[in-house]
């Protein structure tokens, strides 16, 4: 499905001529860098003969990582050169020369370490990535806010071709199972998915809303509570209902219910909750959902084997 708003990488990074971090991205790598730096006492010593250093890929994949390896390069080690052979997204095949670092012994031996952990792990979630979107066809596959890394590894995500989704708590506005019980009512969730909806800032959230239900009857009340405040407004933004943990056929029962009521196009559906790589063909073929997220993108994901070789060329 076009135009859906799980797609929030325009905040991460600016695509136009070379791609360029916006402030919140290079924030975030900022502190994850200083994080890791710290933890191995790497720093830009200095000293040593000048030596050449290549980063060389021992696995096939989808190469992710280098918009925080220039930043670690130009504010960490300065001492050091880069010379790069991928763009973020290239096809690595094993023995591929990702980059080649010239710089003094003591700096490169010392940066090492940080330079494999991110690339490795940012290729890897890249690389599963792209192995959900291949598998899902038409059916887009959005991480979730379970991260490990937070915003790279959700730019990873968004590199291997999948949707970052939220980015934080408030980039967009998500209803979940318990703000519908602290807003509580005396007649159901589905007066509580009502009265959660009608108090929305529309003007400010309308754009990208979520909220979360577990059954087609909370499904058909957060669309016709949504479809009727619109209508008032003389608007057409459809709202994301996340069917969660309702596996591919009760998400098609609710798919149907919602279009036999007139209220699909009011919505984007997302299924979520125990989905594996394994199991997509079932979702493909019964779900009839817009999106599918999953934390599987992204954790668990075993890091691309990669090394580094002084004296490559």
């Amino acid at each position: 499905m076009e135009g859906l708003p799980h797609d929030r990488s325009h905040l991460l990074y600016n695509a136009k001529e070379v791609p360029h971090p916006t402030k919140l991205f290079e924030d975030s790598i900022r502190r994850w860098l200083t994080a890791h730096l710290s933890d191995d006492s790497a720093t830009d010593g200095n000293t040593g003969s000048i030596v050449q250093a290549v980063v060389v890929s021992k696995s096939a994949g989808v190469f992710c990582g280098r918009i925080p390896v220039d930043l670690l390069f130009a504010e960490w080690f300065p001492s050091c050169d880069l010379s790069w052979n991928f763009e973020e997204g290239g096809e690595l095949t094993v023995g591929s020369q990702i980059l080649s670092i010239s710089g003094p012994s003591d700096s490169v031996l010392s940066c090492e370490r940080v330079v494999l952990n991110i690339l490795g792990r940012l290729s890897g979630i890249s690389t599963r990535t792209a192995e959900w979107v291949s598998e899902l066809g038409d059916v887009s596959i959005a991480c979730t806010r379970k991260t490990a890394w937070g915003l790279m590894d959700k730019y990873a995500v968004h590199v291997g071709g999948g949707l970052t989704h939220r980015l934080s708590r408030t980039d967009a506005l998500m209803i979940k199972e318990n703000d519908l019980s602290v807003i509580g009512s005396r007649d159901g969730i589905e007066s509580a998915i009502s009265s959660a909806i009608s108090s929305i800032d529309f003007e400010k959230s309308a754009g990208f809303v979520v909220i979360e239900v577990q059954d087609s009857a909370q499904a058909i009340s957060a669309a016709e509570s949504w479809s009727e405040n619109q209508k008032i407004r003389g608007r057409e933004e459809r709202i994301v209902i996340l069917l969660d943990n309702m596996g591919p056929d009760e998400c098609r029962s609710a798919e149907l219910l919602l279009r036999e009521s007139g209220l699909r196009d009011w919505c984007i559906l997302e299924g979520s909750g125990g989905v594996t790589l394994d199991g997509l063909h079932t979702w493909i073929e019964s779900s009839m959902v817009d999106v599918i997220s999953s934390s599987s993108v992204n954790m668990g994901v075993p890091s691309l084997d990669l090394s580094m070789l002084i004296g490559g060329s």
